[in-house]
């Protein structure tokens, strides 16, 4: 009877402790790491390109279009066992240059540039008419190879 309910407080012990293990948060810190003192030593007016590629180092993003922008980020995490991390704090550092190369602005931004986006019970939603499972199946017959469509197969294909 005694050995019972020892057993029984230490398998008791034992649940808790594991379950323990899933309630800590798990941490995480992703991209560039902020350091305040380099980063306030950038100043618009004085600095280019290379003294910023020198003093920050090479950029999370640069701009798409044009060279005029470079983005340093970081961001801090948080996530219970297996759920999706999410974001606890985020620094986004912009610096933009002028045609010449030279700083023209440095500007700090936070975690409320952060979109949340959810997607609609998992599809892709799409503009026209709604096809159906046969629609799906056999939608493609006589297209495949036919002329004009670049699927090859026609009198100019190969």
């Amino acid at each position: 009877m005694k050995s019972a309910r020892i057993l029984s407080v230490a398998l008791c012990g034992t649940i808790l402790l594991g379950t323990s293990a899933c309630v800590k948060p798990l941490r995480g810190y992703q991209g560039y790491v902020v350091d305040a003192d380099l980063v306030n030593s950038v100043q618009p007016g004085v600095d280019n390109r290379e003294s910023v590629l020198q003093t920050l180092g090479k950029p999370t993003l640069t701009s798409q279009f044009n060279e005029g922008e470079w983005y340093y980020i970081g961001r801090q995490t948080r996530n219970f066992a297996f759920n999706n991390p999410t974001a606890k704090e985020q620094t986004t550092l912009r610096i933009r240059f002028d045609a010449a190369g030279n700083v023209t602005e440095v500007t700090r931004t936070g975690a409320e540039q952060i979109a949340s986006i959810n997607p609609s019970n998992e599809k892709t939603p799409t503009l026209g008419r709604k096809r159906g499972f046969f629609e799906d199946l056999f939608g493609n017959i006589g297209t495949v190879g036919a002329p004009g469509t670049g699927g090859g197969g026609g009198p100019d294909g190969p």
